[in-house]
């Protein structure tokens, strides 16, 4: 025996057993170790939160998120938040709840949670009731619960309340001041237990207003068959929302599905108290204050964690906030802003044109701007330009009034000896008729053909002064359609005695067809007769073997043409671009004006003029003017 141990001097002892499990959770289960550890030096806190319907059953559930999120941001310590839900509360009738305190009971045994936090008043009951045998030393925050509903003589040391105050009053006298016509009310809420309670404590709370209005309730009945009568609500109706938990038919409705539902069938606007049915489904009102019973249930959850007592710590039941309203809501219904009380606050306003694109509209707004004045601007130096071609216009056309007058004072010789010729043959055949006249019996027949010489010398003499008229009366510019074969011929009429009294050959060749185009006569007359008498002096040379000035009137393409060519010595090679400057001219009494008022007239009509040597000898000009289409 001596060399052998006994079974217990081989057995390791407790601390070892400890120190071994420990290792094992560490190698088997990383973050399960971690928790072991943190727990063992009092760092972990299990919160064991207990719902009253269940998670998603609004309006708990948001408390419930609300609290958690605050918990999971304030905790200076790793939080185990482990949650359950009464069953029993959302029924009818509800059944025995000795079944889940035993599972409770099992789950928690000799490991109780270091708080319990109950969410809304069947939470809260069902702790108290059963917290001697769950939870005896656990500290407990009663939240979410409406005072009327803490039961007080339950309440221990260990307990704090976090409670709300419900003023049904204030909410109704609300919907009557928004809506003043209101004569009906229907009550939509739910049959469970707690539904029920709430049923007549709305009754109570309602009865000063019984000669305002009228309280329709929908408790009895089949959400199914609410819906149907609330489409069909009659005139200065509104519908309340109070809760649907469990319908009279006994079915169970989470979230806000059933609000959801009537508020996409109602004819008539929803009102209720319940802040997180609050946004998209009713108009508003005052109601409960979610954020602020968060703040203080988290509050006194991290107080009782961090070692106060909870006899400590106290609040005061919650009220109603302000009135707050959904702005999609009051345009819906068309409730305008005015009818809202004076401290109202009103959300989810949607931005305007001018909010939502302000970055946007204030670059168009500028970019127009600019436009604006560019167009001004614009507009302004279109305006001025006009004055300024008006004005150039009647220079142009004083100009040219000038230069007829000189262009007819060359040719005064010559008007002279047209008029002397008509007017020496009207004498003479006047004479004649009155010598035959006085015979004693005159030769009538012959008498009448003196008369109508003496009749066609007239016009003749009428023509040439009302051919010299036309070229001196000074008129404005003045556009209309002209032949320009006729124009040709009339100038080319007051030029010819001239050309013939220095034996000149002045031929001219017309076009076949008529060549119209948009112009004024006065002015295309006197481009004619200004290049023809230059033609006529170029050569006027008694040493010139042969004097010719052509003109011919000719269609090329879209434009009409008039050449005028001469059998002179031509322009100087380095004065052919110099012809219809201003101010140049090679005769020695010139003024340079007349091809450059010739020039000026021919654009002013959307023309050209040019001119070039002929390869025999002499000038040619050629005028191009659009042809009327």
């Amino acid at each position: 025996m001596s060399g052998r141990r006994s079974m217990a001097s081989v057995m390791p002892r407790p601390a070892a057993w400890l120190g071994l499990g420990l290792w094992l959770a560490a190698c088997i289960l990383p973050g399960t170790a971690g928790a072991v550890e943190r727990s063992a030096r009092g760092e972990l806190k299990r919160v064991l939160i207990l719902h009253s319907f269940g998670r998603e059953f609004r309006p708990w559930s948001e408390y419930a998120r609300s609290i958690k999120a605050g918990l999971e941001q304030q905790s200076p310590w790793p939080l185990d938040i482990q949650e359950h839900a009464l069953l029993t509360a959302r029924f009818n009738n509800p059944g025995p709840e000795a079944p889940f305190v035993e599972y409770l009971r099992s789950l928690y045994q000799g490991a109780p949670p270091d708080i319990v936090l109950s969410i809304g008043a069947p939470a809260a009951r069902f702790a108290q009731r059963y917290r001697g045998k769950l939870f005896p030393d656990t500290p407990m925050v009663l939240a979410v619960v409406e005072e009327r509903l803490v039961n007080r003589s339950d309440l221990t040391d260990n307990d704090v309340v976090v409670s709300a105050r419900n003023d049904f009053k204030v909410v109704f006298d609300n919907i009557l001041h928004v809506l003043p016509g209101t004569k009906t009310v229907a009550m939509v809420i739910g049959a469970s237990p707690l539904e029920k309670f709430w049923i007549d404590e709305v009754k109570r709370e309602l009865k000063p207003l019984g000669n305002r209005i009228d309280l329709v309730w929908y408790s009895d009945l089949p959400f199914e068959e609410i819906l149907k009568r609330a489409a069909e609500l009659p005139p200065h109706t509104v519908l309340f929302w109070g809760l649907m938990m469990v319908d009279a038919a006994g079915i169970i409705y989470e979230g806000d599905i059933a609000l959801r539902s009537l508020h996409a069938i109602a004819n008539a606007p929803i009102f209720s108290y319940q802040d997180p049915f609050f946004g998209g489904n009713t108009v508003g009102g005052p109601m409960q204050l979610t954020a602020e019973t968060s703040r203080k249930t988290v509050d006194a959850v991290m107080r009782i964690l961090g070692g106060e007592k909870p006899t400590a710590i106290k609040y005061e039941p919650i009220g109603f906030a302000a009135p707050k309203y959904d702005w999609r809501e009051l345009q819906r219904w068309g409730i305008s802003e005015s009818q809202l009380p004076s401290n109202s606050e009103i959300l989810f306003r949607e931005p305007g044109i001018w909010e939502r694109y302000r970055w946007q509209m204030m670059l168009i707004a500028a970019i127009l701007l600019v436009q604006t004045g560019l167009i001004s601007g614009l507009l302004h130096e279109r305006q001025r330009r006009r004055v300024a071609e008006v004005e150039a216009r009647q220079r142009l056309a004083e100009l040219a009034h000038a230069n007829r007058y000189s262009a007819v004072g060359e040719l005064t010789t010559s008007i002279a000896h047209e008029l002397n010729q008509p007017l020496g043959a009207i004498l003479t055949n006047a004479e004649t008729a009155e010598l035959m006249l006085k015979a004693s019996s005159p030769d009538l027949n012959e008498v009448r053909q003196i008369l109508a010489d003496i009749r066609r010398d007239d016009h003749r003499a009428s023509e040439v002064i009302r051919r010299l008229r036309s070229v001196l009366k000074k008129m404005p510019f003045e556009i209309r359609e002209v032949e320009l074969n006729e124009t040709v011929r009339e100038a080319i009429g007051l030029v010819k005695a001239v050309a013939d009294g220095r034996s000149i050959a002045l031929t001219y060749v017309p076009a076949f067809a008529d060549l119209r185009v948009n112009g004024d006569p006065v002015q295309l007359q006197q481009v004619v007769l200004n290049v023809i008498i230059n033609a006529i002096e170029s050569v006027s040379d008694e040493a010139m073997k042969t004097r010719d000035v052509s003109v011919s009137t000719a269609r090329a393409g879209n434009h009409a043409e008039i050449r005028i060519a001469d059998s002179g010595s031509g322009i100087a090679a380095g004065e052919l671009e110099k012809v219809f400057d201003p101010f140049f001219t090679t005769k020695p009494q010139g003024m340079g004006m007349g091809l450059a008022i010739v020039r000026t007239i021919v654009e002013a009509h959307h023309g050209t003029i040019a001119a070039e040597n002929l390869p025999s000898s002499g000038a040619l000009f050629t005028i191009r003017l659009p042809i009327i289409r």
